[in-house]
């Protein structure tokens, strides 16, 4: 039976032209939701007016106007604090969760979805449950200590406690979602690598350090990328428990540029704080990544 003759090449313009027709879609999707909006933040960055009115351009003046604010200056220092306590807390908290449900036991899946519960919520129904924790008088932190013959404090409308407590949110809702992905790169290790490991070094601790580590040294990357995102993309909890306050004790960048742009109702700087935590968040991300430029993927 002959074999049926091979189609003839494309012509080159032909497959460029396929190739465009498989990338617009995406082209589109990224312009209409990502490009385009970053282009038109900038836009008003540097423009000012009021509503009815035709903009003026001012260059720069958005931008000095929120690194001259006290309010601003704030709010990037307890960022600060807060990514620095959070993502290595949680990161920290999930990889040992995941080590301790990745041997047997009885009840593994119970210690497991126990972990894992808490990133189902969401995290305004988190927040208000951690409301019952944290209430000045009948709050069961308060009543702990009260047993104990201790006084406790206000904690979310004392300016000590107050992001304090934020952070013990973001990481009880975090650590159970980071540990799934260490769970899942600890099943990924290959049994033999590992068998060798425990002949070669019989200290538990050895081998977390000298082999299995190096090995999650990728997810690490990765959660720990996520979890910087999150510091600053997740201040849900913040409506519920403090909103900003006692006198921006708990702001962050975030909140801050959703009462820019909607309680003050000043896009323009609204959107100059934009730019500036997507130019902060692309920086840090950068270094994190350089800092991990020895990671090695299998």
């Amino acid at each position: 039976m002959p074999h049926p003759a091979p189609a003839a090449p494309r012509s080159p313009a032909r497959q460029t032209a396929l190739a465009w027709a498989l990338l617009a879609p995406a082209l589109l999707l990224l312009g209409g939701f990502t490009y385009g909006p970053t282009l038109a933040s900038l836009w008003q960055a540097l423009h000012t007016g009021a509503p009815g009115l035709p903009a003026s351009f001012s260059g720069a003046d958005q931008f000095r106007f929120l690194l001259e604010d006290p309010v601003f200056r704030q709010a990037l220092r307890n960022n600060a604090l807060y990514a620095a306590v959070t993502v290595p807390l949680s990161v920290g908290l999930a990889l040992a969760m995941a080590l301790w449900v990745n041997g047997r036991f009885a009840g593994r899946g119970l210690l497991r979805l126990a972990f894992f519960t808490p990133t189902v919520l969401p995290m305004v129904a988190a927040a208000n449950l951690w409301l019952i924790f944290y209430a000045p008088d009948i709050g069961l932190l308060n009543r702990a200590l009260a047993w104990a013959g201790l006084h406790g404090p206000n904690w979310l409308g004392d300016a000590g406690t107050a992001l304090w407590a934020l952070m013990a949110v973001t990481v009880w809702k975090e650590a159970g979602f980071f540990m799934v992905f260490y769970l899942a790169a600890l099943q990924s290790l290959p049994p033999e690598l590992m068998d060798a490991a425990r002949l070669e070094a019989p200290s538990a601790w050895t081998r977390l350090r000298r082999v299995t580590l190096p090995l999650l040294a990728p997810t690490t990357l990765f959660v720990g990328v996520n979890a910087l995102i999150n510091a600053v993309k997740l201040v849900d909890h913040l409506f519920v428990l403090t909103h900003g306050g006692p006198n921006n004790a708990s702001m962050l960048l975030l909140y801050q540029l959703y009462e820019i742009a909607f309680k003050f109702q000043d896009p323009n700087q609204a959107a100059a704080l934009t730019l500036l935590l997507l130019a902060l968040l692309s920086a840090v991300s950068a270094g994190q990544f350089w800092l991990a430029r020895r990671v090695h993927y299998r």
